[in-house]
């Protein structure tokens, strides 16, 4: 795929072998080259996490299965992306210990958690257990990945690309089914560092 600085030398190109005037040229290619010490931004992680935990967000559990069996992790960062084509995507640590292996099934199935779901939630925030325990779950329709049993939602996805951002990974995912319980169950919401519901006006 041609990016911007080729769609602008091509776009030159024809002007002048037109006759027109080249008013703009293309830009010169920024040099790359990491970020020194003395120039990252003096924000203090604390305060980072304070002042972020001021936006709500949705929860979901991000989930996949292999040999070795179903997993998953809670998950906050979570959005649409696209509608055609119909992507999502979703953020992980790069120290999280079940993102290789959602890397290596190359599938996931985002569920989206209700109101009353947070102990579902906690559970699947500790590092290490068995959190499938006790927990029902039948296969997404494409991909196989785990659909949590009682959730609002759910949406069965491919991965298609993964793009780092800092400590985390950004994973984008094709939509290859979803579907909700037609219910009107309220989200589960998480505000500083604490569910909460929604209230409608």
């Amino acid at each position: 795929m041609m990016g911007h600085a080729g769609m602008a030398a091509t776009a030159v190109r024809h002007l002048r072998a037109a006759g027109a005037p080249t008013a703009v040229e293309p830009l010169p290619r920024p040099a790359l080259r990491a970020v020194r010490e003395d120039e990252r931004a003096p924000v203090d992680p604390a305060e980072f996490r304070r002042v972020l935990g001021h936006f709500a967000s949705g929860v979901t559990l991000v989930t996949t299965v292999d040999e070795a069996g179903p997993t998953g992790f809670a998950c906050q960062s979570f959005a649409s992306l696209s509608l055609d084509p119909p992507l999502v995507a979703f953020m992980v640590a790069r120290t999280s210990t079940t993102w290789p292996r959602i890397a290596a099934a190359g599938t996931f199935c985002v569920n989206i958690l209700g109101a009353d779901q947070g102990p579902l939630c906690r559970a699947f925030a500790v590092s290490g257990a068995d959190k499938f325990a006790g927990v029902e779950w039948t296969p997404a329709p494409v991909t196989g990945t785990p659909r949590l049993t009682g959730t609002p939602a759910w949406i069965d996805c491919a991965i298609t690309a993964v793009h780092t951002g800092g400590d985390h990974l950004i994973v984008v995912g094709r939509v290859e089914a979803l579907g909700t319980d037609d219910t009107d169950t309220e989200p589960l919401l998480f505000h500083q560092g604490r569910f909460g519901r929604f209230s409608g006006a």
